[in-house]
């Protein structure tokens, strides 16, 4: 799920989707937390923000992580 709403919220910065929308709303509220340390950490690349991309290759390696585990 939180995959998804990475992806979503690159799909809404792409689109220019207005922020007072509650989707938008939704969607900034659960992915800021993950993204937020990733940016202190990473420089941005002019006007590229790469932490989505930082943030899913994580979660993904994370998740490979927990299914060989379990």
């Amino acid at each position: 799920m939180l995959l998804i709403s990475i992806f979503l919220r690159v799909i809404f910065s792409w689109i220019g989707m207005n922020p007072e929308n509650p989707l938008y709303g939704v969607v900034h509220e659960i992915t800021e937390p993950i993204l937020a340390p990733i940016r202190r950490f990473m420089p941005r690349m002019g006007m590229i923000d790469l932490s989505p991309m930082v943030a899913g290759f994580l979660l993904f390696i994370i998740l490979r992580a927990a299914m060989t585990i379990f």
